[in-house]
């Protein structure tokens, strides 16, 4: 394992640490690649080995009084800051974490859970399925490198998550003499934060810790700068007493395919408002033009792509309606992309499925979470017209002061790594952009879910006919349903349907995203029919009420293919949790969005035939067939994630010829 000196502030890494090196490019990732597959074998081997250390180390101290594992929690201490992270004192560590959650928890780490922290304090990803643990199992790495001396971030996926678990842990850390600390968007002031920061473990979601590593690069030019450096030598109170964060030392991801990979591309900006205030007469201007031109004759649309193509004729009727305006208008480069802009807001964006509108203002809706991302924008006046065509109070237009993606601001960390249940379909792309392995973690009682035959119906109408009788069936067995939606307006769809049948029920989509944790932690109590986008309540075990287990669980039901095969099993995974019964099937259409854009009518037209009689498509057939949309989308959204790392690589290669920068 590493030296500790090279993953903390200190002499070596100087006051703020980061990664500057972003890893092997080209050819030398290929080869890369290879050597990740070989050593996530290696791991795999010895986690056994492990567990036996720790559980030895553990009888040694199980007797001990307070005061005796106390001096023990002092002397491991010291050896961690001065002897590093070798592999027998990080077994001595764990088992004195594990004997600390017993004590102060009456939660010892299981063996699963001790092989997932083994595994994250050496800088790689556990994958742990849901109900594992992993909230528990995180606080094994992160105590260790914590006593240690280096400041570690422990990323969640929301606010009310970075508090519970820290909360939930502290606990544990405070035992050890470790101090903990939360950082949300609930608190704004810089000195809160920075003292949160300042603790040994600090909780928070990726998109808190990206903003305040912004701001941190805004106010020091590059923590690396030598004239800010210099200034701590001249100044009372000096500029880098002022920064939020002590460096990018060690990063543990929870939910970590989904921060890395979904979320990926997700632009952060640090922003001020523009001082300009002529910006909202060219919103409205360009609206109107837009909808002034016909689809199909002078646009065309690319769905699958999220794209507008004006035609030549379309050119030409948009110079001539320009024409009288004048000023930016008369340009045709600009002009064009303001208008193509206009007709993105108008015809590809759309309402309860990309974004909400909530207090008078357009919310954005992550398309793989499912949920609201309260502090982002779409750029370059996009965001601004979609809230004039939802008839929205204009915001101002920001200039950027900086930006970053999320995977260019998780390469910095000295150390990354991360726990998830579904990681092994992206698990090369992990390795190659990140250097992050991906080790699969045995589960504590054998997997007894129940998969069904998925069922592919013609139309949508007979779809929700076939999801009703199947919640019918389950409730009156006693059971606990979910259905999962790939939107809010799907989720809202199925309410409907479900308060006419007079079935009650609760909805959990991006509209419900304050009262998430508890909608999800009581959707497994006796005969409750819950319905959420599918990836709402990720970080929350469903827990089953008395009696349903002997009912046979939690029925699981996918009403919508999502677009990665990982979050279908992550939508799956909700049942079944910890050797608990549970079932699972997919209930599908050919009009369903993935469907209906990417086959041909005529194909369509051949599967309705082939589904006259029984109602159905063929399964193995339909499977099959509804399959392909999502692998397309997989590709593509891998292709546009190497597409930005090459992009960011060169940019950060040009601005190396004027020395360091940020």
């Amino acid at each position: 394992m590493q030296d500790a000196e090279r993953l903390r502030p200190g002499v070596v890494k100087g006051a703020y640490p980061e990664r500057r090196d972003p890893g092997p490019r080209g050819w030398a990732r290929a080869l890369h690649r290879l050597t990740g597959s070989i050593s996530r074998r290696r791991q795999s081997t010895q986690l056994a080995s492990v567990v036996q250390q720790v559980e030895r180390h553990g009888e040694a101290i199980a007797g001990a009084s307070s005061a005796k594992l106390a001096e023990a929690t002092a002397v491991l201490r010291r050896r961690l800051a001065r002897e590093g992270l070798g592999d027998a004192l990080v077994q001595e560590s764990f088992a004195l974490v594990r004997e600390m959650a017993r004590r102060v928890l009456d939660t010892p780490h299981f063996e699963t859970q001790l092989m997932g922290g083994w595994i994250m304090a050496r800088g790689m990803l556990a994958e742990m399925q849901t109900g594992e643990g992993k909230t528990l199992a995180a606080t094994l790495p992160a105590a260790t490198a914590a006593l240690a001396g280096i400041p570690v971030h422990v990323i969640t996926s929301n606010d009310y998550l970075a508090t519970r678990d820290a909360e939930a842990m502290g606990p544990i850390y405070r035992a050890l003499g470790l101090t903990v600390g939360t950082i949300t968007s609930a608190e704004r002031d810089a000195d809160p934060r920075r003292a949160a920061y300042a603790c040994d473990i600090a909780y928070a979601t990726s998109n808190q810790v990206a903003f305040d590593y912004l701001k941190d690069r805004v106010a020091s030019q590059g923590p690396r700068n030598l004239a800010f450096q210099l200034d701590r030598l001249h100044r009372e109170q000096p500029r880098s007493e002022q920064l939020l964060l002590r460096g990018l030392c060690f990063a543990i991801v929870d939910e970590a395919d989904s921060v890395l990979i979904d979320e990926a591309r997700t632009p952060l900006l640090l922003a001020r408002e523009s001082t300009s205030n002529q910006q909202e007469r060219v919103y409205k201007r360009a609206l109107r033009l837009a909808r002034g031109l016909e689809e199909g004759v002078d646009f065309d649309i690319d769905r699958p792509a999220m794209h507008v193509d004006l035609t030549r004729g379309g050119r030409e009727r948009l110079a001539a309606l320009a024409r009288p305006l004048g000023g930016i208008w008369s340009g045709p480069r600009r002009r064009e992309e303001w208008v193509q802009r206009a007709l993105s807001a108008l015809h590809l964006f759309d309402r309860d499925h990309h974004y909400l509108v909530r207090d008078d203002g357009v919310k954005i809706i992550g398309q793989l979470t499912g949920r609201v991302s309260a502090d982002r924008s779409w750029e370059r006046g996009l965001h601004q017209l979609i809230e004039l065509k939802e008839g929205c109070a204009v915001t101002p237009e920001n200039e950027t002061l900086a930006r970053i993606s999320y995977q260019q601001f998780f390469r910095r960390y000295l150390r990354l790594a991360g726990m998830t249940g579904t990681a092994r379909e992206v698990a090369s792309e992990l390795w190659s952009v990140y250097q992050l392995n991906t080790v699969a973690i045995p589960t504590r009682r054998p997997c007894i879910r129940q998969t069904r035959p998925p069922r592919i119906y013609t139309t949508r109408a007979r779809k929700w006919q076939a999801v009703i009788e199947s919640i019918r069936r389950a409730r009156l067995e006693g059971r606990p349903v979910l259905v999962g939606t790939g939107s809010v307006e799907a989720s809202e769809q199925v309410s409907r349907h479900l308060t006419e049948e007079g079935l009650p029920h609760q909805v959990l989509n991006a509209r419900q995203d304050a009262e998430e944790a508890r909608i999800v932690a009581q959707a497994g109590q006796t005969g409750r029919i819950t319905v959420a986008t599918n990836m709402a309540g990720r970080g929350t075990d469903i827990r089953l009420g008395s009696g349903v287990a002997g009912g046979g669980g939690l029925h699981v039901i996918a009403s919508e293919r999502a677009e990665a095969r990982r979050i279908d099993r992550q939508l799956a995974g909700r049942c079944g949790r910890q050797g608990d019964p549970g079932s699972y099937e997919m209930i599908l259409s050919l009009e369903d969005d993935g469907a209906a854009l990417y086959f041909p009518r005529g194909v369509q037209r051949i599967l309705t035939a082939l589904a006259a009689t029984a109602g159905v498509v063929p399964p193995r057939l339909g499977v099959f067939l509804m399959r392909l949309p999502q692998l397309a989308e997989e590709r593509k959204h891998g292709r546009m994630r190497r597409a930005l790392m090459e992009l960011e690589e060169s940019l950060e290669d040009l601005l190396a010829y004027s020395g360091p920068q940020d």
